[in-house]
């Protein structure tokens, strides 16, 4: 005698059909918010990298008695270098614009050896890349004197040398996509995320 199946077991092919559906419902929603997820921490992570570069372009002033400068979109968008100021805060030589000073092949990376300060610059650090789809928005050249404190030239005129940050501080602000981060230098030189 053959045995007959209780139809009470397995699923029928709507309720497959539903659960699929429900699936792709599911999946339809995670996704966007996966995707804003992965671009909030790599805007994260660009942010903290930056931030750090700071922080180690005002040790560097500070420990090696010489004014550095943080250039950003330097050569090219997207790109950062501290570099050494070449002459002083007061006098900069004329090779110290950043057309000249951000490329690797006329100040390459390391410099010189012998940390000669006749055969400045010694302090240039790397050329530094952000992430491909995060930007920065406003671009200020930003300078650590060797007592910590910070400058910027906001207008890039030729003001020698150039001013303290004043009142609250200038920022650092870099996008990708809709979300932004900031960070915040202030005269004193103190560098945070805001």
């Amino acid at each position: 005698m053959r045995q007959r199946r209780n139809p009470g077991f397995g699923f029928t092919l709507t309720e497959l059909l539903i659960v699929v559906a429900l699936f792709a419902i599911m999946a339809g929603i995670a996704v966007p918010l996966l995707i804003n997820v992965a671009d909030g921490i790599k805007l994260g992570q660009a942010t903290r990298d930056v931030e750090r570069e700071l922080q180690a372009a005002r040790l560097r002033a500070v420990s090696s008695n010489q004014p550095m400068r943080v250039r950003f979109n330097c050569p090219a968008a997207g790109q950062y270098r501290v570099v050494e100021l070449v002459g002083t805060a007061s006098q900069p030589a004329a090779a110290d614009i950043a057309a000249d000073r951000c490329t690797l092949a006329a100040y390459p990376y390391p410099g010189n050896a012998d940390k000669n300060v006749m055969t400045r610059p010694n302090n240039d650090g790397p050329l530094r890349t952000l992430d491909s789809t995060v930007t920065f928005s406003n671009v200020i050249t930003l300078e650590f004197w060797p007592d910590g404190s910070a400058h910027a030239n906001p207008t890039n005129v030729a003001a020698n040398p150039w001013p303290p940050i004043a009142g609250a501080g200038t920022t650092v602000t870099l996008v990708k996509g809709s979300k932004s981060k900031t960070i915040l230098v202030n005269g004193v030189g103190k560098v945070q995320v805001q």
